[in-house]
């Protein structure tokens, strides 16, 4: 019996080495920006599926960082990944709470990927959720975490991921859903946009506009408690209507905030009061 587990603990470390030695280089991701990754790929096999093989036009626009709505940024970190710019790729603090979680719901049922572990995933892997997908996902992401700045990592996220049916990146976003660009994008309307990430297919506010509303409210309510934006923004964003394309204006149905607000940190310091990860 000891015999066995040694030669499957040897097969194990053997596989995991080749795993590690097969996976693709992050270096291009220096200087070029994916206009096809493998989650693309991915939608693009299930759209053929049941459309007799035809392919989808995807719509991506790249878009510099600074080309970016910094309300956009704020609220998808918000959203997203508020230790960001503080981890080296993981939140480890995250991982804790969503394996409790996982461990008493017996099933996978919250996530705890990092900006970093997601582009990981999007740019070179699947959606799947089992962990051999997750170990290629951990070596990638740390890749990434040694070879590019943060910005860059940012930059990238920002780019490619999913926000709608065949709607890559937040430009095309951004025209997709207002008419505009990332740039001219308000709080509101990026509140919106981060709300959309974790299910963009399902939260697509055009197709089902209640779906996100909760979330919305939370990413809303996250950045004025933990003070990225002003009062007086919170209020414009809570009270104004919302135009999406094609539509009249809707009065969102947004919470108010109801907890005391946290002192922040010194400048350049974690926050030692960052916002509860929302739940995906």
């Amino acid at each position: 019996m000891k015999k066995i587990i040694i030669l499957a603990l040897l097969a194990l470390v053997g596989y995991m080495t080749y795993v590690y030695f097969t996976l693709p280089s992050v270096d291009f991701l220096q200087d070029t920006i994916p206009k096809e990754t493998a989650l693309m790929k991915q939608r693009d096999e299930e759209y053929a599926e049941k459309h007799n093989g035809k392919l989808p036009r995807h719509m991506q626009i790249v878009a510099s960082y600074s080309a970016i709505s910094d309300y956009l940024k704020s609220a998808v970190l918000i959203g997203e990944d508020d230790a960001f710019f503080q981890h080296e790729g993981f939140d480890y603090a995250r991982m804790r709470q969503a394996l409790t979680e996982d461990w008493e719901k017996k099933r996978f049922a919250r996530g705890a990927s990092t900006i970093t572990q997601q582009l990981a995933k999007n740019v070179f892997l699947s959606t799947s959720k089992n962990p051999i997908r997750k170990f290629r996902e951990a070596i990638l992401a740390h890749r990434l975490e040694q070879t590019l700045e943060k910005r860059r990592i940012f930059e990238i996220y920002l780019n490619v991921i999913e926000w709608g049916d065949n709607v890559y990146g937040a430009e095309a976003a951004a025209q997709y859903y207002f008419g505009k660009s990332a740039s001219q994008l308000n709080l509101q309307e990026a509140v919106v946009l981060a709300a959309i990430i974790p299910n963009p297919r399902r939260m697509n506010p055009l197709a089902n506009p209640h779906y996100s509303e909760y979330r919305r409210g939370v990413i809303l309510d996250h950045l004025y408690r933990y003070h990225r934006i002003s009062e007086t923004d919170y209020q414009i964003a809570l009270n104004a209507p919302l135009l999406l394309r094609g539509q009249t204006p809707n009065p969102p149905q947004l919470p108010s905030p109801s907890l005391p607000l946290p002192a922040l940190p010194p400048p350049g310091l974690p926050n030692p009061d960052a916002p509860p990860p929302i739940k995906k």
